[in-house]
This record gives structure tokens, C-alpha cells and sequence, in this order.
């Protein structure tokens, strides 16, 4: 029986939660065993685990200012870790990461390697000296270090911008495994997905958000490693897979040569004829993507875009202490390293199945008729996720002609390896939970900048602690609901968006913040243009590159932040130089800011 305040039982409570989820997969696996069809199991399990967000969204609804923005400050260290990997680790990460190193090589651990490195800068340069600083949001902070509504905008700006080109990412991959899971339309599935989002964030802010997180980091990690693990053991390569990635890459590679990978190439008229967004496998599993220089370039915008995204830094704001902020990031690496080290194992893994023939599950070489056939082909074919066809006319499936969205790669490869039924349902809700998690913590990035540093601090000061946190669940309605709608249009991939986001976050905010902490010197103009040139250059690059421009500098479309970053450093230390210098008091607080222990900069209610 539990006993006493929520916020001391929180072991207890996560441990009978996460019991009684394996109670429940473990009653699907019987199910199943009954005659429970696949379709009646991927519904029971979204639904079962969005019924539980929403419980928990609605137990922690709030009317208190402090609970609403920041969760009152009380979120502890562990939890808190908990909660910023399952914001952090967004569909992208569970639906997409697997799928680019399935197709593209190695080259894609750049985002591991950034995307982990970037806590390093988080730990160091940012997160314990914005919880010192005891703001709401990001835009918050910049306003006040900067003073003024221009610097306060901007931040805004920027922060709207990459947090609404990340959640349409989000939904989007909300949208595709509801789709997939209980067999509705795309579009409805991404409306349908808002709404559990919204029922999980609306009423109670990031306490809400925060609890649910948690919630979500449980089942997604259990969906994420379990498959990995039982294919694993199933395949030969020993429970742990981790261990034996290295001679599994080999045998990879030894049959890419076997099949003539690289040799044959397909025409365009072949090419023409595979669905959009279905790609084949172009590139040697263990070959890096690109150049070194395309490798690093990656990984810095990652990093950089890490340090600079409002919605992770929002995570940091929620716990008790500047010391506990900075050991809160130590246990987000540790959860998010969890899965991270996974994905390429279950890229291998999957590959692996596909392409070796001395696997029952192997396609390679096997008819195209008899491949046809497969259920969990005609499954995936009729998502519109997988594609064979025969090229050359010999009636055998050849590497080349084989073709699947990077999406299914983590989605399809339990079916694909003759896994029960159950898993698939599992990893689907852990997808679910992966996107809902980053897109409740975006859109309430948006919606908070918006009520607090928009409406609150410039529109209208004198609004009471109601209308505001009206004002503030109207705008996280509205947001949703813009993400949702750019999201059905399918514009752009999960992972290809997601890195655009980094890029633009990167490309204003990273060195106002960094700045703004360590450059006393930094002053409002320089901050200004370097959040609106940084992000004006950054955007037109993407632009130019997007329609035919050659580039320089090696820099790609998913690499634009390099450039955008870089003009906005030169804009804000030359402006910062040419204008008047910030004012002793804003010195001195400077300096109070740069000191671990202490009250907090501002007071509990602004």
C-alpha cells in the first residue's frame, strides 16, 4: 500500500507500473496463444498504453504556475534522467535512427556520436547555470540575461521554428505506427495521435508531461531491447548482442560481396517504378556515410543542436537544485546510452535476416513469388513499406531488388524474424511512446514560449495565474493541431526533419546561450542578430542547397547549422563589440549565475 506524498513513492509507483506492463504483455502472449488475432494485439496495446498517459495526465492536472511550467521544481534526479531520455528520444531515434544505418552505413552514428556528445556540452556549458538562473523557458532566460523584448522574441522565434519543424517529425511517426497498428488511414492516425498527445500535456503541464515521460521511457526501452535480445538468441549470436556486432558486420559484408553489391546497378526506369519513400540497400553495411569530413560535420550539429534545443533544456528547469540539474544529466546519458548502443545491433540484426540464406528467414535468392506470398510481406506491402520487384526477369529476388522504408526496419523486424505476434504489438507501442514523449515536450516548449514570454511578459503583464494558463493550453491546442496537419501532408522524412531541427536550433540559439552565460560582454543587439541572422542564414542555405545550389564547404542540407551558427557567432560578437556594453547589474548577476550554490537569479514567480 502506498503511503504518503506522490513524490515519495515514486520507486514504489514505477515499480508496480512497470510490473503490471509485463503483466499485461505477458496476457497479450496468452492471448495470442488463443487465437487473438494480430490486428484485436496492436490495438489492445496502443490503447492500453495511452489510456495510461492520459490517466496519468489527467491525475496531474495543475492550476499552479510553478507546477505547470516547471513541475514545481521537485522532479528527482533519477526520474528526472527518466524523463528527459524519453523526451529526448523521439521517433527519430526509435522508428528512424535503425532504418539510416540499415541503408546508409555507419556513416549514420554520427547522430549517436552527436547526439550523446552533446550532453557533454549540456552538462558543462548550459543546464546547471539555467536551472541557477530559475527560468520558466528558454526565451525567458535570454530575455532576461539580455533585456528587452527583441532579444525575448527572437528567442521565441527561433525556438518556434525548430520545436514546430521537430514535432511535425513527431507526429508523423506517431501517425505512421497508429496506422500500421490499428489499420486506419494515415491522416486520421495523425489527428488521432494528436489527441493522445494533447490528453497527455493539455492539463497539467510539464508535471503532467513529466509523469507520463517516465511512463514512456518504461515501455519504450522494454520494446526496444526485448526484440533485439530474442532475435539475437534466436540467430545464433548469443543473448547479448552487443558483444558480437563486430563478426556479425562481417558475415554482412561477406554476403554483400556474395550478392554483388554495388555491382549492379539498377536503371532509371527500374527505380521509377518503387514506390516513394521506399529505398534498397545502396551502400556497404559497414561503410562510413561519405566523406570524414561529412562524418563530423554531422556529428557537430548534433552536438551543438543538443545544447541549443529549448525542449531539453526545459527538463533541466524541473529539478530541485543546480547540483541535481547537473547530475539529472548524467542519468539522461545513461538511459538514452541504453538504447542508443542498441540501434545498431538491431540494424545489424535485421539486415542480417533479410540477406542471409542460411537463415530461415532469408528472402535473398528465393523467388519472387514465393517472397510474394509471405504474410509479412503482403502485411507491409499493402503500408506501403515494402517492395519487390523483378528487374532483371529471372523470377529470383536479387539485393537489388528488394525495398522497404527506413521506418519499418524497427517496425516489421520482429515479424520479419518469426517473433510472436506480441512483440510487434510491444515495439509499436514503444514507438508510440518514443514520439509522444519528444512531441509533449515540444509542443509545450511552443506553447509555453508563446503564453509566458509572448503573451505574459509583453502582451499583457497584468494577466492573472487562470488566464494565463488558459491562454497557455488554447496555444498548445493550436500548436498540435499546426504540427498534426503539416505532418499528414508527408513533406519531409522522420529523420530527415528531425535533423533540419537540430540544424535551425543550432544555427540561433546555441552561442546566444553559451554566450549568455560565459561572455559578460554579450549585450541585446548582438544577441538579436545573432538569433535572427544565424537563423536567416542557416534558412536560406537549406533553401539554396534544397533547389539545386552546389553548397561550400562540404556543408549539406542536414549539416546547414555549421553555417548558420557561424554567422550568428561573428553577428553577435561584432554587434556586441560596435554597441554599448550590459550594464554593471547585469555583470553582477552574470557572475551570481556562474556560482553552483546559492538562491536562485530570479524569484520563484515572474
Amino acid at each position: 500500500m502506498i503511503k504518503g506524498k506522490f513524490i515519495d513513492n515514486l520507486p514504489k509507483v514505477y515499480g508496480i507500473y512497470t510490473g503490471g506492463f509485463i503483466g499485461f504483455i505477458i496476457l497479450m502472449a496468452i492471448a495470442e496463444q488463443m487465437g487473438m488475432t494480430a490486428k484485436a494485439i496492436g490495438i489492445a496495446f496502443v490503447v492500453f498504453t495511452i489510456a495510461i498517459y492520459a490517466i496519468i495526465g489527467w491525475l496531474s492536472r495543475t492550476l499552479q504556475m510553478d507546477a505547470y511550467y516547471v513541475a514545481g521544481r521537485q522532479v528527482p534526479t533519477v526520474f528526472n534522467g527518466m524523463a528527459t531520455a524519453a523526451d529526448w528520444m523521439s521517433g527519430a531515434s526509435f522508428v528512424a535512427m535503425a532504418g539510416g544505418i540499415y541503408f546508409k552505413g555507419y556513416g549514420y552514428m554520427a547522430l549517436l556520436v552527436g547526439w550523446t556528445g552533446g550532453y557533454i556540452l549540456v552538462s558543462t556549458l548550459l543546464a546547471p547555470y539555467l536551472r541557477k538562473f530559475g527560468c520558466y523557458t528558454v526565451p525567458d532566460f535570454v530575455g532576461t540575461r539580455y533585456g528587452g523584448n527583441a532579444a525575448r522574441l527572437s528567442a521565441v522565434l527561433v525556438l518556434t521554428v525548430a520545436s514546430f519543424t521537430y514535432v511535425t517529425a513527431q507526429i508523423n511517426a506517431t501517425g505512421t505506427i497508429a496506422s500500421v497498428a490499428l489499420d486506419i488511414p494515415f491522416k486520421l492516425a495523425v489527428y488521432g495521435g494528436l489527441a493522445s498527445i494533447l490528453l497527455c500535456s493539455m492539463l497539467g503541464g510539464m508535471r503532467a508531461v513529466t509523469w507520463t515521460q517516465v511512463a514512456q521511457y518504461i515501455v519504450l526501452i522494454i520494446a526496444y531491447l526485448l526484440p533485439v535480445f530474442w532475435i539475437s538468441s534466436k540467430m545464433g549470436a548469443g543473448f547479448f548482442p552487443h558483444l558480437m556486432l563486430g563478426d556479425e558486420v562481417a558475415r554482412i559484408a561477406e554476403l554483400e560481396a556474395q550478392f554483388g553489391l554495388g555491382t549492379i546497378k539498377n536503371s532509371a526506369a527500374d527505380l521509377a517504378t518503387v514506390p516513394k519513400g521506399l529505398a534498397g540497400i545502396t551502400k556497404a553495411h559497414s561503410s562510413v556515410n561519405g566523406t570524414n569530413w561529412g562524418f563530423i560535420s554531422l556529428a557537430i550539429c548534433m552536438m551543438a543542436g543538443t545544447a541549443s534545443l529549448p525542449h531539453v533544456m526545459m527538463r533541466y528547469f524541473t529539478t530541485p537544485s543546480v547540483k541535481s540539474a547537473r547530475r539529472s544529466v548524467a542519468w539522461s546519458l545513461l538511459f538514452i546510452f541504453i538504447l542508443y548502443s542498441t540501434a545498431p545491433m538491431l540494424a545489424t540484426l535485421s539486415k542480417l535476416s533479410l540477406i542471409d540464406p542460411t537463415l530461415s528467414t532469408g528472402i535473398i535468392g528465393k523467388s519472387i513469388a514465393e517472397v510474394q506470398a509471405i504474410d509479412w510481406y503482403q502485411n507491409w506491402n499493402q503500408a506501403n513499406l515494402m517492395f519487390v520487384s523483378d528487374f532483371n526477369g529471372n523470377g529470383t529476388l536479387e539485393l537489388n531488388e528488394f525495398f522497404m522504408g527506413g521506418k519499418a526496419v524497427v517496425l516489421a523486424t520482429p515479424e520479419i524474424a518469426g517473433l510472436p505476434y506480441v512483440i510487434s504489438g510491444l515495439v509499436a507501442a514503444g514507438g508510440m511512446a518514443a514520439a509522444m514523449s519528444t512531441a509533449d515536450g515540444l509542443i509545450l516548449a511552443i506553447a509555453n514560449a508563446l503564453s509566458h514570454d509572448l503573451y505574459y511578459k509583453i502582451i499583457d503583464p497584468k494577466a492573472e495565474a487562470a488566464k494565463r494558463l488558459i491562454v497557455a493550453r488554447v496555444l498548445l491546442v493550436i500548436s498540435g493541431f499546426a504540427g498534426a496537419t503539416i505532418a499528414a501532408m508527408g513533406i519531409q522524412g522522420i529523420l530527415g526533419s528531425v535533423i533540419w531541427a537540430f540544424d535551425f536550433a543550432m544555427s540561433g540559439l546555441f552561442f546566444p546561450l553559451v554566450l549568455g552565460v560565459w561572455w559578460k560582454r554579450a549585450n541585446g543587439p548582438g544577441a538579436v542578430a545573432g538569433m535572427l541572422l544565424g537563423l536567416a542564414a542557416g534558412t536560406w542555405y537549406l533553401i539554396w542547397v534544397r533547389t539545386g545550389g552546389a553548397g561550400f564547404w562540404g556543408i549539406t542540407q542536414l549539416t546547414f547549422g555549421i553555417f548558420g551558427s557561424l554567422v550568428s557567432l561573428v553577428s553577435m560578437v561584432v554587434v556586441s563589440l560596435l554597441t554599448k556594453a550590459p550594464d554593471r547589474a547585469t555583470q553582477d548577476m552574470i557572475d551570481e549565475l556562474r556560482i553552483p550554490s546559492g538562491k536562485t537569479v530570479l524569484g520563484k514567480q515572474h
